[in-house]
C-alpha cells in the first residue's frame, strides 16, 4: 500500500460534503482520501495536488477528477487558472506517506542505506545531502532546534562539521555513524527521528508551504466551507491550530476598530481529534495524528 489514509471517516466528515461541490485534496498521495471524497460526489469536482511524481501513478482517469502535480502552496493560482475561484472544502494530511519512508533510495528513514536526499519533489535541488554539507553552523543549530525540537543541538551541529572536514557526509549510513557516538542508546529512534524530521523540513521548505497554503484557504474557500487538516508534529499543529482560532500563525488575533476580532475561519471541533486505539493498533504511523476542522466565516 501507498499509504494507509489517517483518521479516514472523521476528515471526510469533517469536510460536510456537498454533491455537487467542488473540494480540494491538497496531499493527495495514495489517493486514500481522495476516494472517500469522490464517493461522495455527484457532480461535484475533486482537485487533486501532490508535488511527488510517484502520486500520480495513483490518480485515476474520470472526469470529476483533476490532478495537478505541485506543492500545496500553489493552490490558488492553479484553481483560479482552472477556474474556480471559490471552492466547498479543503482537506490537507500532512504526514509524510509511508510510501517514501519505505522507498530506501528517497532517503527519507534512517532504517535504510540511502542516499541523504528526502526530496517530494525530486525535480528540485535542494538536498539533505546539501545541507548537510554546506550549510552554515548557524543555520545547522536553527533547523535541528527548531524543525527538529532538539534542546541542546550544539555537538550534534559541532561533530558534523568537523566531520564534514575531513569527508562529506553523502549518506544515512554516513550521517548515523558520526552521530551514534552522541546518541543515548534508549532514546536512539526518537533523537535520529527527530534529526532526519528537521532535514525533510529543511528540504521541503514544509513550514514556509504550510502558512502559504493556510492564507490561501482562507481565501479560496467560499462561506461555510471547509478547512480539514491532519498534522504529525507540534510545529505544524501549533501554526494550524492558530491559523484556524485567530487567523494569525502567531496565535495572537487581529483586531479592528472597535476590538473586534477579526479572523476568517471559525473552528468546529473545539478538542483536536486523535485516532482511536483500534486505528493505532492497525497503523502505527497515526499515533502522533491530530486533526483540526474550520468554517470560513461569512464576511
Amino acid at each position: 500500500m501507498y499509504h494507509q489514509p489517517v483518521l479516514l471517516e472523521e476528515s471526510i466528515s469533517g469536510l460536510n460534503i456537498d454533491p455537487n461541490g467542488i473540494y480540494v485534496d491538497a496531499t493527495f498521495g495514495g489517493g486514500g482520501h481522495s476516494k472517500e471524497i469522490y464517493r461522495k460526489l455527484n457532480k461535484g469536482k475533486l482537485i487533486a495536488f501532490d508535488q511527488d511524481k510517484d502520486a500520480e501513478n495513483n490518480v485515476g482517469e474520470d472526469e470529476k477528477i483533476i490532478f495537478v502535480r505541485h506543492n500545496f502552496r500553489y493552490m490558488k493560482n492553479f484553481l483560479k487558472y482552472l477556474g474556480f475561484t471559490q471552492i466547498n472544502g479543503i482537506l490537507a494530511d500532512l504526514g509524510v506517506s509511508s510510501h517514501h519512508f519505505n522507498t530506501p533510495e528517497r532517503g527519507f528513514s534512517f532504517r535504510f542505506s540511502a542516499p541523504l536526499d528526502m526530496r517530494m519533489n525530486q525535480n528540485h535541488s535542494l538536498t539533505a545531502q546539501y545541507i548537510i554539507n554546506r550549510y552554515h553552523p548557524a543555520n545547522l543549530f536553527r533547523i535541528f532546534k527548531e524543525y527538529g525540537e532538539i534542546k541542546s543541538p550544539r555537538r550534534i551541529v559541532d561533530t558534523i562539521i568537523k566531520e564534514r572536514e575531513k569527508k562529506e557526509i553523502n549518506t544515512t549510513d554516513d550521517l548515523i555513524y558520526i552521530l551514534d557516538p552522541l546518541i543515548p542508546e534508549r532514546n536512539r529512534n526518537k533523537m535520529l527521528a527527530r534529526i532526519f524530521q528537521a532535514l525533510r523540513i529543511e528540504v521541503n521548505q514544509e513550514i514556509t508551504n504550510l502558512k502559504i497554503f493556510l492564507s490561501q484557504s482562507a481565501e479560496m474557500l467560499k462561506d461555510r466551507g471547509r478547512l480539514v487538516v491532519i498534522s504529525y508534529h507540534s510545529l505544524e499543529d501549533r501554526l494550524v491550530k492558530n491559523f484556524m482560532k485567530t487567523g494569525r500563525f502567531s496565535g495572537t488575533p487581529e483586531k479592528d476598530f472597535y476590538g473586534n476580532i477579526l479572523k476568517p475561519l471559525k473552528t468546529i471541533n473545539s478538542k483536536v481529534i486523535t485516532p482511536s486505539e483500534m486505528e493505532i493498533s492497525e497503523n502505527n504511523r497515526a499515533r502522533s495524528a491530530k486533526l483540526r476542522i474550520a468554517e470560513k466565516t461569512q464576511q
